[in-house]
């Protein structure tokens, strides 16, 4: 118990090495100070700086110690170590965490358990993860070896449109592995059998019409009336 409690010590001591020197603990004649504006306040005596941060209800932060004289900043030094333990968080939920995903097929799986492994091993790409392609042998299996390194090479080819290969294919004892990476940019169109779709045809303009020619003038006929009717020869 008393290694432990030692040991603790230590390292809140080592962490507390690594933090700034904050208000009574900076022991120096004089500093550079910078406002809680960022603005140059020059070399002043390290009472005055305490004096002003206690006015300005913020604290007298050193953030320069390696330089003559140290440099010193009037913040809230409370307000600071919460923000950057935030922002701490929020770059290590946004960071992409890439895992290794196996995928094991042997030298007799038929073409339907294939395809599925290998719908499989392109969800796993897809989302952002490594796939590891791995060939199990039993017994004589291991003559085969060449026409599995040729299978490897196939899938390879298959998901080249969402992973690129990372390591070829090689021995691992009774096994064969092979590792992809997925590609930048994610699954295509053609992993996701969304191929470009034809464009619409565009339907050709109707074609002139000639107009139609001139009516032939008309000829004026006699006209013969006749009693109750009348008719045109």
């Amino acid at each position: 118990m008393a290694i432990s409690n030692t040991q603790s010590q230590q390292a809140a001591d080592q962490a507390r090495s690594r933090e700034p020197r904050v208000n009574h603990r900076i022991r120096v004649p004089e500093v550079r100070l910078v406002g809680v504006e960022g603005d140059q306040l020059g070399v002043v005596p390290i009472e005055d700086a305490m004096r002003m941060a206690a006015e300005l209800n913020v604290d007298l932060v050193e953030v320069a110690a390696a330089a003559r004289p140290p440099v010193c900043r009037l913040m809230d030094y409370g307000k600071y170590k919460y923000m950057q333990k935030k922002r701490t968080a929020e770059a290590k939920r946004s960071s992409t965490h890439v895992e290794v995903k196996e995928v094991k097929i042997r030298p007799k799986t038929d073409q339907h358990d294939f395809e599925t492994k290998i719908a499989q091993a392109r969800r796993f790409l897809a989302d952002g993860n490594r796939v590891k392609m791995t060939v199990m042998f039993r017994g004589r299996e291991m003559a085969y070896a060449g026409a599995q390194r040729e299978r490897l090479m196939e899938i390879s080819v298959i998901l080249q449109d969402c992973s690129a290969i990372d390591v070829p294919p090689k021995v691992e004892g009774r096994n064969m592995s092979m590792m992809l990476n997925p590609k930048r940019g994610g699954v295509t169109k053609a992993s996701t059998g969304e191929g470009d779709k034809p464009a619409p045809a565009v339907a050709a303009p109707p074609a002139p019409v000639a107009p139609p020619p001139p009516a032939a003038p008309a000829v004026n006929q006699p006209v013969v009336t006749t009693r109750g009717s009348s008719s045109r020869h």
